[in-house]
């Protein structure tokens, strides 16, 4: 009988741990863009604003403050060749990205050259640069996160 109710118990367990992580769970997305010196990818959490707003989500990001730009897993983003963001490089390897809340309410996307980690745990100390991004809202607004990669000129 002790066996029976423990094995329930157990089982009682893993199916309500099981429940939570697939809740929290968000689609991944992946933007690739192909450039003349190599690749460029982000692979993202896609969460959902399920009737929330973005204005109030982001407000909750202190200045200095970053966000994972997704959900979960850190976003990564890779680039087989060094890029540059005006006078900023950011050599070719792998990084996490995100987004920092600058004391005047502006944002600076973050090339962490820890990647991998849970999208919490930002490392202030292995951050490599911080550039400004090009910024375009949507007209019409959208449920889901979503990174697009797109050629301008002779870059991305």
């Amino acid at each position: 009988m002790k066996r029976l109710l423990m094995g329930i118990f157990v089982l009682g367990v893993v199916c309500g741990c099981a429940g939570i992580a697939a809740a929290q769970n968000s689609a991944r997305g992946t933007a690739k863009l192909e450039l003349s010196g190599g690749q460029v990818s982000v692979e993202y959490g896609r969460p959902a604003l399920k009737g929330r707003k973005v204005e109030d989500m982001l407000s909750r990001v202190e200045a200095g403050g970053v966000w994972r730009l997704g959900a979960n897993k850190s976003t990564t983003f890779k680039t087989s060749a060094d890029l540059a963001f005006g006078d900023v490089t950011v050599p070719k390897g792998e990084y996490s990205l995100w987004a920092r809340r600058e004391a005047d309410n502006t944002w600076k996307l973050v090339f962490n050259k820890r990647h991998g980690q849970w999208g919490t745990n930002h490392d202030v100390s292995q951050v490599l640069v911080a550039v400004p991004p090009k910024e375009e809202k949507p007209s019409d607004p959208v449920e889901q996160v979503a990174i697009q990669l797109a050629k301008a000129g002779e870059g991305g």
